[in-house]
C-alpha cells in the first residue's frame, strides 16, 4: 500500500483554530495536499480532526499482559481515533535505563496500530541513564513523587533536584505527597482495615497533591527545567500555573474532567484512579482551566486492570482504568455541554501534545505532515461491553450514551478503523521527537 494515493473529498476540516471545507490527498504516508472548497459544512455533522494524541497511558507490556498488550490497547486507541500514544515506564522490569527504553522500542515494532513512544523513568539513582538520554528518542522523563510502587518514587529533595537540574528533556511528574498519604491512610483504617472506595479522595486528599505539585514547581523553576504536571485534580493546584506559560504547564485527564466523588456510589472502584477523583468543585475548575492557559494537555491515563484486580476498598483494589477508546467521544460531550469549543478541544488533544513534546510533523493537518486523521460523526451511540477492545474487557463507562462517534481512523495515511473493524496489520511508527 506504500505510495498509493487516498483522497478525502469534502471533509469539514478543524485545524489550528479554524473550520473549514477541503479535501485531501494523501500519499506515501503523508498529507499531499489540503485543497480547499467553498462547499458548505456537512450536513451530517461529520468533522475531520487531526489524530488524537494521548501522552499518558499504560499499555502494561512487558510483563503485566494479563490484562493489556501493546497490540490490544492501540486496537483500542485507534477505535476511539487516537493515532499516537506515549506510555509510561511503570512495567516489568521498569524502563529505568537507556537499554531497556531501546528494547521496549523493539518490542513495540509491528504490534501497534496507532504510532507510540516511550518514557525513561526515573530513580533516585539512575541520574546518569536521564543525562545521557537522546531527546529525540524519548517524550520525556516520568518522574513520580509520590503514589509509587518499586523502586520508582523520588522523593527526597536532594535526588529530585538533581533531575531536575540535569534532564535533557521534559520531566513529566505524578504528584502525591506520600507522607501524607500515608498519615491518612492510618487515620482511616484505625476504623476499617480496608477502608470503604468513599474514603480514597479522603486518604489521597487536596493537600497532598498541592504540596507535591507545588514542589514540583518550586524545583522547576529554580532549575529552569521543563515540567508538565500529570493528572492534576484539584482547583487549589491550578493556582499554581500561570496561563500559556510554555515552561511549567499542566494536564488534566480525561476520569477527573468526567466524574466526582458522588460518583463513588454508583461505580464504585471502577473509578478509583490515582490521583483520586475529587469533588464536584474541583472538576468544574479544572473545566474551567481547559479554556483560560492553565491545562496545556488532556490525557487520559488509560490504566487496565482485570476486573478481579479492581475488588476491594482503598488497601486492595488496584488504582485505574481503561479509558483511551473512549476519550476523545468523551471530550466530544463535553463541547456540546459548552464547555470548550471543538477547535480548542483539538488544540488540548492533539497540537498542544505535539508541541509540547515536540513530535515531529505530527498532531496538525499539514502538507507534508503524517496523514494522521480522525473523522468522526454526530451519530448518538451507548458504550457497551460488546464493543470493548481493551484486554481488560470493561469499562467505568458501560451503559453511558454519547453524541459523537470514530466514523474514521488514519494512521500514516492507512486507514485503521473503517467504523466496523481494526485492521489486522499493525500500521502503527515510533515517533521521534525534535531535539
Amino acid at each position: 500500500m506504500e505510495g498509493c494515493k487516498i483522497v478525502i473529498e469534502n471533509a469539514t476540516v478543524v485545524n489550528e483554530g479554524e473550520r473549514f471545507q477541503a479535501s485531501l490527498s494523501i500519499e506515501n504516508g503523508r498529507i499531499r495536499e489540503i485543497k480547499k472548497s467553498p462547499h458548505k459544512e456537512d450536513p451530517n455533522g461529520l468533522l475531520l480532526l487531526p489524530g488524537i494524541i494521548d501522552s499518558h497511558v499504560h499499555m502494561r507490556e512487558p510483563g503485566l499482559t494479563h490484562k493489556a498488550t501493546m497490540e490490544s490497547e492501540t486496537r483500542a486507541a485507534a477505535r476511539g481515533g487516537v493515532t499516537t500514544v506515549l506510555d509510561m515506564p511503570n512495567v516489568v522490569p521498569q524502563t529505568t535505563t537507556l537499554q531497556l527504553l531501546q528494547e521496549r522500542y523493539a518490542l513495540a515494532e509491528h504490534r501497534c496500530h496507532v504510532n507510540y513512544g516511550f518514557y525513561l523513568g526515573a530513580t533516585n539513582d539512575n541520574i546518569e541513564e536521564i543525562k545521557r538520554l537522546d531527546p529525540s528518542s524519548c517524550p520525556g522523563v516520568k518522574l513520580f513523587m509520590g503514589s509509587s510502587t518499586g523502586g520508582m518514587l523520588v522523593d527526597r529533595e536532594e535526588q529530585l533536584r538533581q533531575i531536575f537540574r540535569f534532564s535533557p528533556t521534559l520531566i513529566m511528574t505524578h504528584c502525591e505527597d506520600t507522607a501524607r498519604i500515608n498519615m491518612n491512610m492510618m487515620a482511616v483504617r484505625k476504623q476499617q482495615d480496608d477502608p470503604d472506595v468513599r474514603f480514597h479522595p479522603v486518604i489521597r486528599d487536596h493537600e497532598a497533591c498541592y504540596q507535591s505539585t507545588a514542589l514540583a514547581v518550586r524545583l522547576a523553576r529554580e532549575e529552569g527545567a521543563r515540567l508538565h504536571v500529570a493528572h492534576i485534580t484539584t482547583e487549589q493546584e491550578l493556582d499554581l500555573f500561570k496561563a500559556n506559560d510554555d515552561k511549567i504547564t499542566a494536564e488534566a485527564c480525561v476520569p477527573h474532567l468526567l466524574f466526582t466523588d458522588s460518583d463513588y456510589e454508583r461505580l464504585g472502584t471502577r473509578i478509583k484512579c490515582n490521583p483520586a477523583v475529587k469533588t464536584q468543585a474541583d472538576r468544574d475548575a479544572l473545566r474551567r482551566a481547559l479554556t483560560d492557559g492553565r491545562i496545556r494537555t488532556i490525557a487520559t491515563d488509560h490504566a487496565p486492570h482485570l476486573l478481579s484486580e479492581k475488588q476491594g476498598g482503598c488497601c486492595k483494589a488496584m488504582s485505574g482504568m481503561p479509558m483511551v477508546q473512549f476519550s476523545l467521544p468523551a471530550m466530544l460531550s463535553l463541547v456540546e455541554e459548552g464547555v470548550l469549543s471543538v477547535e480548542r478541544l483539538v488544540e488540548l488533544m492533539c497540537h498542544n501534545p505535539a508541541r509540547l513534546y515536540k513530535i515531529k510533523e505530527r498532531g496538525f493537518i499539514r502538507e507534508g505532515y503524517y496523514a494522521d486523521l480522525t473523522l468522526v460523526c454526530r451519530k448518538p451511540w451507548t458504550v457497551t461491553r460488546d464493543c470493548i477492545e481493551s484486554l481488560c474487557g470493561w469499562s467505568p463507562l458501560e451503559g453511558r450514551t454519547f453524541d459523537w462517534q470514530v466514523e474514521k481512523t488514519w494512521v500514516n495515511g492507512m486507514l485503521v478503523w473503517d467504523g466496523t473493524s481494526v485492521s489486522h496489520q499493525p500500521m502503527g511508527q515510533r515517533v521521534i521527537f525534535r531535539p
